[in-house]
């Protein structure tokens, strides 16, 4: 059995085959996803889903470094009133910093970024990173706020291999997705020095299909590909990366195992 430690069911490209996308999932192993929010647009059709499918999709809480503009601190605020409610979050993501598409707000993204740390150790949930040109000031800034109890995961992971173990250091996971596939993936080189019990499997669906489905819409169903590939570099089974990063991923959302 898999887990997709990070997938965005709620994104329009599954409208019109959602039913089918999570019933091959679920035929290839996958039983459990975790959904990363964006903004305040994506909470409530990440819900949905959530209350549809309560033992399979899990979702979190959190404002995307990208969707960070000028409205920023009333977006957290109502975002803190919905981690006061009834409704169980898996873990505090995507949050993070974005430096490749604008870095008008980079400011706003390091102060959004602390204070989501902050929920996550107050409710002593786990975060889920995103980090895009910007993963040494993001390791900082974690090194900075961890205090024994900060876990997470590092997705779509894409540093070097001493941002690797700096992040191991720090007590967090890497995510491992669909670019682990690609045919001259410097990450190949990484995992391949790394543990297997520091990883977990993601999709970051509907983007980033691993071969050979680059290029097209990409699914939690896909997760076995990324495992096999995996499981070729660590020279170990597939269903030895299955159990280990099942395991890590139930320790990071322990919410829900």
């Amino acid at each position: 059995m898999f887990i997709d430690t990070h997938a965005h069911l709620y994104d329009e490209q599954f409208k019109d085959d959602f039913a089918a996308m999570l019933l091959m999932s679920q035929e290839q192993g996958v039983e459990k996803i975790f959904m990363p929010n964006c903004d305040l647009t994506t909470l409530q059709p990440m819900l949905a889903i959530a209350s549809k499918h309560p033992r399979n999709c899990f979702p979190m809480l959190g404002l995307h470094p990208c969707y960070v503009k000028e409205d920023v601190e009333e977006v957290l605020e109502v975002m803190q009133e919905q981690l006061s409610s009834d409704i169980s979050f898996s873990a505090i993501g995507e949050i993070g910093l974005d430096y490749y598409w604008d870095k008008t707000f980079v400011d706003q993204q390091k102060m959004a970024f602390e204070l989501q740390i902050g929920w996550a150790l107050q409710k002593d949930l786990s975060i889920v990173v995103h980090s895009r040109e910007s993963t040494q000031d993001c390791i900082d800034i974690i090194a900075k706020k961890q205090d024994g109890n900060l876990k997470g995961i590092f997705h779509c992971f894409s540093g070097s291999l001493h941002e690797a173990m700096q992040l191991i250091d720090l007590g967090f996971h890497l995510g491992i997705g669909g670019i682990l596939t690609f045919k001259n993936a410097e990450l190949k080189s990484i995992v391949k020095e790394i543990d297997v019990k520091h990883f977990v499997l993601e999709t970051d669906a509907p983007y980033l299909a691993p071969v050979p489905h680059r290029g097209k819409r990409n699914e939690p169903s896909y997760i076995p590909l990324i495992a096999s590939v995996l499981a070729e570099i660590k020279q170990v089974s597939i269903d030895e990366i299955a159990h280990q990063t099942s395991i890590n991923a139930n320790q990071i959302f322990k919410n829900h195992n």
